[in-house]
Protein backbone atom coordinates (compact mmCIF):
# COMPACT_ATOMS: atom_id res chain seq x y z
CA UNK A 1 0.00 0.00 0.00
CA UNK A 2 2.64 2.78 0.88
CA UNK A 3 4.65 1.66 -1.87
CA UNK A 4 1.35 1.99 -4.24
CA UNK A 5 1.65 5.59 -2.34
CA UNK A 6 4.42 6.76 -3.30
CA UNK A 7 4.48 5.83 -7.11
CA UNK A 8 1.01 7.54 -7.27
CA UNK A 9 2.93 10.79 -5.27
CA UNK A 10 5.95 10.56 -8.12
CA UNK A 11 3.45 10.57 -11.10
CA UNK A 12 1.54 13.39 -9.89
CA UNK A 13 5.31 15.03 -9.55
CA UNK A 14 6.20 14.11 -13.24
CA UNK A 15 2.88 15.13 -14.10
CA UNK A 16 3.40 18.68 -12.83
CA UNK A 17 6.70 19.58 -14.22
CA UNK A 18 5.84 18.54 -17.42
CA UNK A 19 3.08 20.82 -17.43
CA UNK A 20 5.15 24.03 -15.58
CA UNK A 21 7.95 23.21 -18.54
CA UNK A 22 4.82 23.08 -21.35
CA UNK A 23 3.55 26.23 -19.95
CA UNK A 24 6.87 28.12 -19.57
CA UNK A 25 8.03 27.03 -23.10
CA UNK A 26 8.72 30.08 -24.90
CA UNK A 27 7.03 30.08 -28.27
CA UNK A 28 9.88 30.46 -31.08
CA UNK A 29 8.87 33.56 -33.59
CA UNK A 30 8.28 32.76 -36.72
CA UNK A 31 8.20 34.64 -40.22
CA UNK A 32 6.66 34.42 -43.36
CA UNK A 33 7.01 35.93 -47.33
CA UNK A 34 3.33 36.66 -48.10
CA UNK A 35 2.73 38.11 -52.09
CA UNK A 36 0.51 39.65 -54.27
CA UNK A 37 -0.51 38.63 -57.80
CA UNK A 38 2.06 36.49 -58.83
CA UNK A 39 1.26 37.22 -62.08
CA UNK A 40 0.76 40.80 -63.65
CA UNK A 41 0.04 42.96 -66.65
CA UNK A 42 1.80 46.47 -65.09
CA UNK A 43 4.88 44.34 -63.82
CA UNK A 44 4.45 45.31 -60.39
CA UNK A 45 4.59 43.00 -57.20
CA UNK A 46 4.88 43.02 -53.57
CA UNK A 47 5.83 41.03 -51.09
CA UNK A 48 5.07 41.38 -47.63
CA UNK A 49 6.97 39.96 -44.65
CA UNK A 50 4.69 38.63 -41.89
CA UNK A 51 5.77 37.86 -38.04
CA UNK A 52 3.89 35.51 -35.87
CA UNK A 53 4.85 35.53 -31.66
CA UNK A 54 7.22 38.23 -32.08
CA UNK A 55 8.44 39.06 -28.43
CA UNK A 56 10.61 42.76 -28.80
CA UNK A 57 11.49 43.85 -32.02
CA UNK A 58 12.46 47.25 -31.96
CA UNK A 59 14.83 47.41 -35.18
CA UNK A 60 15.56 44.98 -38.01
CA UNK A 61 17.38 44.54 -41.83
CA UNK A 62 16.23 41.95 -44.06
CA UNK A 63 18.01 41.14 -46.96
CA UNK A 64 17.23 39.17 -50.87
CA UNK A 65 18.15 38.35 -53.54
CA UNK A 66 16.77 39.35 -56.65
CA UNK A 67 17.99 40.13 -60.59
CA UNK A 68 18.38 44.01 -61.22
CA UNK A 69 18.83 43.39 -64.89
CA UNK A 70 14.48 42.08 -64.65
CA UNK A 71 13.63 43.67 -61.46
CA UNK A 72 13.77 47.63 -60.11
CA UNK A 73 13.09 48.08 -56.23
CA UNK A 74 10.68 50.34 -56.20
CA UNK A 75 9.96 51.13 -52.46
CA UNK A 76 9.74 49.67 -48.79
CA UNK A 77 7.44 50.22 -46.87
CA UNK A 78 6.01 49.50 -42.54
CA UNK A 79 3.33 50.60 -40.35
CA UNK A 80 5.90 50.70 -37.35
CA UNK A 81 6.72 54.06 -36.05
CA UNK A 82 10.64 55.30 -36.21
CA UNK A 83 13.18 55.70 -39.18
CA UNK A 84 13.35 53.47 -42.28
CA UNK A 85 16.81 53.47 -44.29
CA UNK A 86 15.86 53.38 -48.20
CA UNK A 87 16.92 50.17 -49.98
CA UNK A 88 20.27 49.78 -50.55
CA UNK A 89 20.97 47.74 -53.84
CA UNK A 90 24.75 46.23 -54.09
CA UNK A 91 25.09 43.38 -56.85
CA UNK A 92 21.86 40.99 -56.89
CA UNK A 93 21.00 41.62 -52.78
CA UNK A 94 19.05 44.06 -51.78
CA UNK A 95 18.82 45.57 -47.81
CA UNK A 96 16.28 47.34 -46.25
CA UNK A 97 16.21 48.46 -42.46
CA UNK A 98 13.85 49.84 -39.78
CA UNK A 99 14.32 51.11 -36.23
CA UNK A 100 12.13 52.37 -33.33
CA UNK A 101 13.44 56.11 -31.71
CA UNK A 102 13.63 56.40 -28.47
CA UNK A 103 13.10 54.55 -25.00
CA UNK A 104 10.35 52.40 -25.77
CA UNK A 105 9.16 48.54 -26.07
CA UNK A 106 9.86 46.92 -29.08
CA UNK A 107 6.50 45.61 -31.36
CA UNK A 108 5.26 42.35 -29.92
CA UNK A 109 2.53 39.29 -31.57
CA UNK A 110 1.64 38.87 -34.76
CA UNK A 111 2.20 41.62 -37.70
CA UNK A 112 3.06 42.58 -40.81
CA UNK A 113 6.44 43.75 -40.90
CA UNK A 114 6.95 45.47 -44.08
CA UNK A 115 5.78 45.66 -47.39
CA UNK A 116 8.54 45.69 -50.19
CA UNK A 117 7.64 46.32 -54.10
CA UNK A 118 8.93 45.61 -56.94
CA UNK A 119 8.48 46.37 -60.67
CA UNK A 120 9.06 44.23 -63.79
CA UNK A 121 11.45 45.99 -66.13
CA UNK A 122 10.14 43.79 -68.98
CA UNK A 123 7.73 40.18 -69.60
CA UNK A 124 9.05 37.24 -68.32
CA UNK A 125 9.71 35.88 -64.92
CA UNK A 126 11.51 36.03 -62.22
CA UNK A 127 12.14 35.51 -58.26
CA UNK A 128 13.13 37.00 -55.06
CA UNK A 129 14.28 35.34 -52.44
CA UNK A 130 14.35 36.45 -48.64
CA UNK A 131 17.84 35.15 -47.08
CA UNK A 132 17.88 36.50 -44.06
CA UNK A 133 16.52 38.78 -41.39
CA UNK A 134 18.39 40.62 -38.40
CA UNK A 135 16.37 41.75 -35.27
CA UNK A 136 16.97 44.14 -32.66
CA UNK A 137 15.30 44.19 -29.11
CA UNK A 138 14.16 47.56 -27.01
CA UNK A 139 17.91 46.19 -24.85
CA UNK A 140 20.13 46.00 -28.36
CA UNK A 141 19.97 42.69 -27.97
CA UNK A 142 20.62 41.07 -31.51
CA UNK A 143 19.36 37.80 -32.78
CA UNK A 144 19.68 36.44 -36.60
CA UNK A 145 17.84 34.41 -38.82
CA UNK A 146 19.06 32.54 -41.78
CA UNK A 147 15.48 32.20 -43.89
CA UNK A 148 15.00 30.11 -47.58
CA UNK A 149 11.51 31.60 -48.79
CA UNK A 150 11.21 32.49 -52.67
CA UNK A 151 8.53 33.55 -54.78
CA UNK A 152 8.75 34.12 -58.77
CA UNK A 153 6.78 36.64 -60.51
CA UNK A 154 5.53 37.21 -63.82
CA UNK A 155 4.93 40.23 -65.81
CA UNK A 156 2.70 39.18 -69.14
CA UNK A 157 2.48 41.52 -72.27
CA UNK A 158 -0.45 43.54 -71.71
CA UNK A 159 -2.27 42.53 -75.28
CA UNK A 160 -2.29 38.57 -74.85
CA UNK A 161 -4.31 38.54 -71.93
CA UNK A 162 -7.22 36.18 -72.31
CA UNK A 163 -5.34 35.33 -75.70
CA UNK A 164 -5.16 31.50 -76.44
CA UNK A 165 -1.56 31.55 -77.32
CA UNK A 166 -0.73 32.98 -73.74
CA UNK A 167 0.92 29.87 -71.86
CA UNK A 168 2.96 29.50 -75.04
CA UNK A 169 4.23 32.82 -75.13
CA UNK A 170 5.25 32.95 -71.61
CA UNK A 171 7.02 29.89 -72.06
CA UNK A 172 9.22 30.72 -74.89
CA UNK A 173 9.78 34.73 -72.58
CA UNK A 174 10.63 32.62 -70.07
CA UNK A 175 13.13 30.70 -72.12
CA UNK A 176 14.77 34.07 -73.69
CA UNK A 177 13.50 32.47 -77.38
CA UNK A 178 10.57 34.85 -78.14
CA UNK A 179 10.61 39.02 -77.18
CA UNK A 180 8.15 41.52 -77.43
CA UNK A 181 7.66 44.26 -79.76
CA UNK A 182 8.08 46.53 -76.86
CA UNK A 183 8.31 46.10 -73.13
CA UNK A 184 4.38 45.79 -72.68
CA UNK A 185 3.34 44.44 -75.84
CA UNK A 186 4.18 41.33 -78.02
CA UNK A 187 1.22 42.04 -80.84
CA UNK A 188 0.42 38.46 -81.30
CA UNK A 189 -1.96 38.90 -84.53
CA UNK A 190 0.96 40.68 -86.28
CA UNK A 191 2.60 38.58 -89.10
CA UNK A 192 6.58 37.09 -88.40
CA UNK A 193 8.42 38.17 -91.51
CA UNK A 194 11.22 35.69 -92.14
CA UNK A 195 13.66 37.78 -90.71
CA UNK A 196 12.41 37.32 -87.30
CA UNK A 197 11.42 33.67 -87.66
CA UNK A 198 14.78 32.62 -88.62
CA UNK A 199 16.15 34.47 -85.56
CA UNK A 200 13.40 32.46 -82.80
CA UNK A 201 15.25 29.58 -84.53
CA UNK A 202 18.56 30.54 -84.00
CA UNK A 203 17.79 31.55 -80.50
CA UNK A 204 16.07 28.42 -79.73
CA UNK A 205 18.32 25.95 -81.18
CA UNK A 206 21.47 27.53 -79.96
CA UNK A 207 23.19 27.79 -83.64
CA UNK A 208 26.98 29.27 -83.52
CA UNK A 209 27.49 32.10 -85.52
CA UNK A 210 28.02 31.60 -88.96
CA UNK A 211 30.56 33.37 -91.30
CA UNK A 212 29.37 33.82 -94.92
CA UNK A 213 25.76 34.49 -96.11
CA UNK A 214 25.24 34.64 -100.33
CA UNK A 215 22.02 37.13 -99.67
CA UNK A 216 22.45 40.89 -101.56
CA UNK A 217 19.80 42.35 -99.70
CA UNK A 218 20.99 41.08 -95.87
CA UNK A 219 23.10 43.87 -95.53
CA UNK A 220 26.26 44.25 -93.15
CA UNK A 221 25.38 45.80 -89.90
CA UNK A 222 21.82 45.06 -89.99
CA UNK A 223 19.82 43.59 -86.73
CA UNK A 224 19.51 40.14 -88.50
CA UNK A 225 22.99 39.74 -90.44
CA UNK A 226 24.29 37.48 -87.55
CA UNK A 227 20.61 35.21 -87.65
CA UNK A 228 20.58 34.78 -91.77
CA UNK A 229 24.53 33.77 -91.44
CA UNK A 230 24.33 31.13 -88.67
CA UNK A 231 20.89 29.66 -89.94
CA UNK A 232 22.04 29.75 -93.57
CA UNK A 233 25.44 27.73 -92.20
CA UNK A 234 23.05 25.51 -90.31
CA UNK A 235 21.40 24.67 -93.55
CA UNK A 236 18.15 25.68 -92.30
CA UNK A 237 17.37 28.88 -94.39
CA UNK A 238 17.28 29.31 -97.95
CA UNK A 239 16.84 32.41 -100.20
CA UNK A 240 13.73 33.35 -102.55
CA UNK A 241 16.38 32.90 -105.20
CA UNK A 242 19.95 32.50 -105.17
CA UNK A 243 20.90 35.90 -103.86
CA UNK A 244 17.69 37.37 -102.52
CA UNK A 245 16.64 36.35 -98.50
CA UNK A 246 13.70 38.48 -98.85
CA UNK A 247 14.05 39.20 -94.64
CA UNK A 248 11.32 41.74 -93.95
CA UNK A 249 8.95 39.77 -96.27
CA UNK A 250 6.07 37.99 -94.15
CA UNK A 251 6.43 34.40 -94.01
CA UNK A 252 3.96 32.16 -95.09
CA UNK A 253 2.96 28.95 -93.41
CA UNK A 254 4.70 26.80 -95.92
CA UNK A 255 7.38 28.82 -95.59
CA UNK A 256 7.54 28.61 -92.04
CA UNK A 257 7.38 24.39 -92.28
CA UNK A 258 9.90 24.17 -94.66
CA UNK A 259 12.21 26.17 -91.96
CA UNK A 260 11.31 24.18 -89.00
CA UNK A 261 11.63 20.67 -91.47
CA UNK A 262 15.14 21.70 -91.63
CA UNK A 263 15.72 22.75 -88.18
CA UNK A 264 14.17 19.39 -87.01
CA UNK A 265 16.59 18.19 -88.91
CA UNK A 266 20.02 19.90 -87.51
CA UNK A 267 18.77 19.34 -84.50
CA UNK A 268 18.16 15.57 -84.82
CA UNK A 269 20.84 14.76 -86.71
CA UNK A 270 18.60 12.94 -89.38
CA UNK A 271 19.20 13.59 -93.06
CA UNK A 272 15.92 15.40 -94.44
CA UNK A 273 15.01 13.39 -97.11
CA UNK A 274 14.32 10.51 -94.30
CA UNK A 275 12.44 12.40 -92.22
CA UNK A 276 8.63 11.14 -92.38
CA UNK A 277 5.53 12.60 -94.17
CA UNK A 278 2.08 11.78 -94.68
CA UNK A 279 -0.25 12.32 -97.52
CA UNK A 280 -1.92 16.00 -97.63
CA UNK A 281 -5.76 14.91 -99.27
CA UNK A 282 -7.21 15.69 -96.13
CA UNK A 283 -6.63 19.51 -96.55
CA UNK A 284 -8.97 21.06 -99.34
CA UNK A 285 -5.82 23.56 -100.40
CA UNK A 286 -3.42 21.00 -100.65
CA UNK A 287 -3.19 21.65 -104.69
CA UNK A 288 -2.10 25.40 -103.12
CA UNK A 289 0.66 24.06 -101.38
CA UNK A 290 3.57 24.62 -103.79
CA UNK A 291 5.71 21.09 -104.78
CA UNK A 292 8.79 22.37 -102.75
CA UNK A 293 6.88 22.56 -99.47
CA UNK A 294 4.59 19.40 -99.59
CA UNK A 295 7.02 16.87 -98.21
CA UNK A 296 7.79 19.85 -95.54
CA UNK A 297 4.22 20.01 -94.78
CA UNK A 298 3.87 16.17 -94.40
CA UNK A 299 6.66 15.80 -92.09
CA UNK A 300 5.54 18.60 -90.07
CA UNK A 301 2.03 17.59 -89.89
CA UNK A 302 2.75 14.20 -89.20
CA UNK A 303 4.78 14.92 -86.13
CA UNK A 304 2.58 17.40 -84.49
CA UNK A 305 4.86 20.44 -85.33
CA UNK A 306 2.07 22.42 -87.59
CA UNK A 307 -1.52 21.63 -87.78
CA UNK A 308 -3.69 23.16 -90.19
CA UNK A 309 -5.53 26.61 -89.46
CA UNK A 310 -8.78 23.93 -89.41
CA UNK A 311 -9.22 19.86 -90.17
CA UNK A 312 -9.65 20.61 -93.46
CA UNK A 313 -7.82 23.80 -94.59
CA UNK A 314 -3.52 24.22 -94.13
CA UNK A 315 -3.54 27.80 -95.82
CA UNK A 316 0.04 27.31 -97.17
CA UNK A 317 -0.08 31.19 -98.54
CA UNK A 318 -1.12 32.70 -95.41
CA UNK A 319 0.61 34.66 -93.43
CA UNK A 320 2.22 33.17 -89.97
CA UNK A 321 2.03 35.46 -87.07
CA UNK A 322 3.61 35.87 -83.76
CA UNK A 323 1.97 33.98 -81.75
CA UNK A 324 1.99 30.89 -84.17
CA UNK A 325 5.72 31.23 -84.34
CA UNK A 326 5.69 30.77 -80.54
CA UNK A 327 3.64 27.41 -80.41
CA UNK A 328 5.81 25.75 -83.23
CA UNK A 329 8.91 26.84 -81.78
CA UNK A 330 7.70 25.27 -78.52
CA UNK A 331 7.00 22.33 -80.22
CA UNK A 332 10.61 22.37 -82.17
CA UNK A 333 12.09 22.44 -78.69
CA UNK A 334 9.49 19.52 -76.91
CA UNK A 335 10.89 17.21 -79.50
CA UNK A 336 7.27 17.07 -81.18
Amino acid sequence: MKRKMMMSTLICMLCTMVWITTTNAETVSDFAMNTSDIESVNGQFTITLNGKNIKDLYAYEAKFNFDPNVLEVVKAETTIKGFSVSPVIKGNVVTIAHTKIGNVDGQKGNMDITKITFKAKKAGSSAVKWTSFRILDHNLKDQSFTLDKSATFTKIFSDIVGHWAKANIMEMVSKDVVQGVDSDHFAPNKNITRAEFAALISRALKLKEGTNQPFADVKSGVWYEKTVKSAYAAGIITGISSKEFSPNKSITREEMTTMLMRAKSYASGTKVETLPNVSLKKFNDEGKISEWAKGSVGFAISSGLMEGRSESVFAPKEHATRAESAIVIKRLLSGS
